[in-house]
């Protein structure tokens, strides 16, 4: 059982929170067939539950590092969409000030460190963050999210017997997707039980349904518990699925269309919307009302990247070292 209290108003919030990472991204991949937003893209429509779930628990201070997959995390952790949509722009208002688009955004007001590009890079900087918590004595925790393929990366059992000797504050959360970039988990790992690769070092691990953000809240409530009482990481494997592929140039051919249609039908928006009639938390007319409101959202997002002006060539120069007076050669 979780500590926190799960009652209409966390429903609410879940649904809201969802609604707003599914509209955005469904803008998203709009925006990106018409070549507004351009390079590399990776949408997170169907895993929102994931995020959902998790904060109905953690505090604004804990903080969040993901891979690029990034959009959804970014919202969850305050962002404001405007600042998302214009950094995937590549304007200057982007909270990356344009620099980083879709797979690196970045707002350390917020406590979010990334979007990273490099598979299973921030899985030990995610460590790396709780390390500082501890050491300056804080409360605070980092959530080290990754997906199923990053678990293959050597720096990942070097973080968790870091992790482990050390008891830092971090949680490790595998989404797991089923196929990372577009291979199966059962063609790529010889442990398909991803969450039993903490074991081994003493960290507590399992497998949650990444569908259900009741489920999630109540997984990532015991390992913030452990981690705020100085016992250590916890490894969590979210069983959760992509409605899209990898990235916006995934043609999709390793999945059947059946397989798509069987994980729609546990589609977490739709089943949180279920739960909430159901309870009678809330009627028609207030997904309606909510409806319109994300939409508005969505849509000034839009509008602000739209209008935003573009990075001055010499942000070029700014960023890159702490000496303000850096002497570059400019010629």
């Amino acid at each position: 059982m979780s500590s926190i209290e799960i009652n209409k108003d966390t429903y609410l919030m879940w649904y809201e929170q969802m609604l707003l990472m599914r509209r955005f991204e469904e803008k998203t991949g709009q925006l990106y067939g018409q070549q507004k937003i351009r390079g590399f893209c990776h949408l997170y429509i169907g895993q929102e539950a994931v995020l959902a779930g998790a904060m109905s628990v953690i505090k604004p201070e804990d903080s969040m590092i993901t891979a690029y997959r990034d959009h959804a995390h970014a919202l969850a952790k305050g962002v404001t969409p405007n600042a998302i949509m214009a950094e995937m722009y590549g304007k200057a208002t982007g909270c990356s000030k344009g620099k980083g688009g879709s797979m690196h955004m970045f707002d350390k007001e917020k406590h979010f460190y990334g979007g990273h590009g490099i598979v299973g890079g921030q899985v030990p900087l995610g460590a790396g963050i709780a390390f500082a918590e501890k050491y300056k004595g804080t409360e605070f925790v980092n959530i080290a999210y990754m997906g199923d393929g990053a678990v293959r990366q050597g720096a990942l059992t070097e973080t968790f017997n870091m992790a482990a000797l050390w008891k830092l504050p971090v949680i490790f959360v595998c989404e797991n997707n089923g196929y990372a970039m577009g291979t199966s988990v059962e063609r790529t790992t010889a442990q398909t039980d991803i969450y039993k690769l903490g074991l081994p070092y003493g960290i507590p691990s399992s497998p949650v349904d990444g569908m259900d953000p009741a489920a999630v809240h109540v997984a990532m409530d015991e390992a913030v518990q452990r981690a705020r009482a100085g016992e250590g990481p916890t490894f969590l494997e979210m069983r959760t699925y992509r409605y899209k592929g990898h990235s916006m140039s995934d043609p999709q051919k390793y999945r059947t269309k059946e397989e798509l249609e069987s994980y729609k039908a546990k589609d977490p928006l739709e089943a949180t919307k279920q739960t909430i009639l159901a309870e009678k938390y809330a009627d028609e007319a207030w997904f309606d009302e909510m409806d319109a409101k994300i939409k508005a959202i969505v849509d000034e997002a839009v509008k602000f990247a739209e209008e935003s002006p573009w990075p001055d060539a010499s942000e070029l120069y700014t960023d890159v070292y702490v000496q303000e007076d850096y002497p570059y050669i400019r010629d």
